[in-house]
């Protein structure tokens, strides 16, 4: 799959999110990398069988006070290859897994914990 196409995923799963929600993304770039570079101890990431899926890099909104300014805009980085591995390729699946990584890290870009997350997309994904 091209970077342009992958690109046009990560956008349809951007424009998915609630218009309510979009309104309050703050400061925040959506960038793809081809691979994936080892996650520093701190950072929070999206696992799927060991393969680091997608990264957000930030303040989230919640953490941001009256003194935030003049920073760079936070970063959702979302990994290319790891994610056409996994998927396979099944351009539905390439799709399904862009939109639950992109959710997932705008999630912690809201100010939500790696559990909150994760109860979260289980509670999404009930029948």
């Amino acid at each position: 799959m091209t970077r342009e196409q992958f690109e046009q995923y990560i956008e349809a799963a951007i424009d998915r999110v609630p218009e309510k929600i979009r309104q309050r993304f703050n400061n925040v770039a959506f960038v793809v990398e081809a691979a994936p570079r080892p996650a520093a101890v701190n950072e929070r990431v999206v696992r799927r069988g060991g393969i680091l899926l997608g990264l957000y890099q930030g303040v989230p909104l919640t953490r941001r006070g009256p003194g935030y300014s003049g920073v760079l805009p936070d970063k959702i980085t979302i990994f290319q290859q790891a994610i056409e591995f996994l998927a396979g390729p099944d351009e539905n699946r390439i799709g399904a897994l862009i939109h639950d990584v992109v959710h997932h890290e705008i999630a912690h870009h809201l100010g939500f914990s790696e559990r909150e997350v994760r109860a979260w997309e289980r509670k999404r994904k009930k029948p």
